[in-house]
């Protein structure tokens, strides 16, 4: 049920902002384009502001060479803008750019289990398998047609926050929202092909630095990965093309749950976790101060990589057993 006071604040404003997290992936990048090209259709003015660059991999969607990035806000902020939705991101503090969004009243849109509801109009469906889907939703409530190209991007959404419908958000209504798209025009061969076919070289070449670092605990249950800033430089990567790449450990046979643990600067690491079924890596983040959803959370954590590793994997270890014993 989409709030009453959600609709009436974007049916009065007419000039939009909108952001997403840090480091935008799939569901980030596709909601926030799909979004502004209806507000666009409904005859408003949409710009997108990130705090990061979007990945070379969704730099093929429409629009998306229009994302502003960076710390520094677009042109006459906040004077040309008359409120800013916030999609996918479960606390204001996680899009970078907290201190300058707070100046505008604030929409809410968001599916991570812990969102404080930190807008002045909040809608959280933690039922809902991507943002994307919300976002669909939300243009129908107004009444505004969702065109092809606007269906790919949110396509793109829901299929990025699913794992391509393999994780345990692939519910009926993730199935029945992408027919929904697909009759409204979205490619689904498209869609793979910006997920799937479209990785920047320094992506593929930090693919196999990680490998190299894999390591398995619990007789195979658990796997570690770690990415430091010398394999990004060897890989001649950037930030984004690390996306996606904790999924990979998750792919050998027994493996239950997987720390990836990526540099962003001396000492301070960001911390991806991936888990099947009823282990909750949601609860491990929260700890550390992140957050997400039951199997697909993270967090950040300073100090040295050695010491946390062995942290985490005695946590996820605790978590396997206390699923084993329930």
């Amino acid at each position: 049920m989409i709030p009453e006071n959600l609709t009436a604040l974007v049916g009065r404003s007419r000039r939009f902002l909108i952001s997403s997290h840090a480091n935008p992936d799939g569901d980030a990048i596709g909601s926030e384009i799909g979004l502004a090209r209806l507000l666009r259709q409904a005859g408003k003015e949409a710009q997108i502001w990130n705090f990061h660059p979007t990945p070379a991999t969704y730099r093929a969607l429409p629009d998306s060479a229009s994302i502003h990035s960076g710390a520094e806000p677009p042109a006459d902020f906040p004077t040309a803008f008359d409120c800013a939705v916030i999609l996918e991101c479960p606390t204001l503090d996680r899009t970078g750019l907290a201190e300058a969004l707070v100046q505008l009243p604030l929409a809410n849109i968001d599916h991570h289990l812990g969102n404080p509801a930190y807008g002045v109009a909040n809608w959280i469906d933690t039922s809902a398998p991507a943002v994307g889907v919300m976002v669909a939703a939300l243009g129908r409530e107004l009444g505004l047609v969702v065109d092809p190209e606007t269906a790919d991007c949110l396509l793109l959404a829901l299929v990025s926050d699913t794992g391509g419908f393999r994780f345990s958000n692939a519910t009926p209504d993730a199935f029945e929202a992408a027919a929904t798209l697909v009759r409204e025009g979205a490619r689904p061969e498209r869609v793979s092909q910006w997920l799937n076919e479209s990785q920047p070289e320094g992506a593929v070449r930090l693919l196999g630095e990680m490998l190299g670092t894999l390591e398995l605990y619990g007789g195979g249950r658990v796997a570690t990965v770690h990415l430091t800033q010398a394999m990004f430089a060897r890989a001649g990567a950037v930030a984004g093309d690390s996306e996606g790449l904790v999924d990979t450990p998750r792919t050998i046979a027994g493996v239950e749950t997987v720390a990836l643990l990526r540099e962003t600067g001396p000492g301070q690491w960001k911390v991806s976790l991936r888990s099947r079924g009823p282990v909750d890596v949601q609860a491990v983040a929260q700890r550390r101060g992140g957050g997400g959803h039951k199997n697909a959370a993270g967090c950040k954590v300073a100090g040295e990589l050695e010491s946390h590793k062995h942290e985490l994997v005695a946590e996820l270890l605790s978590a396997l057993e206390a699923r084993h014993d329930a």
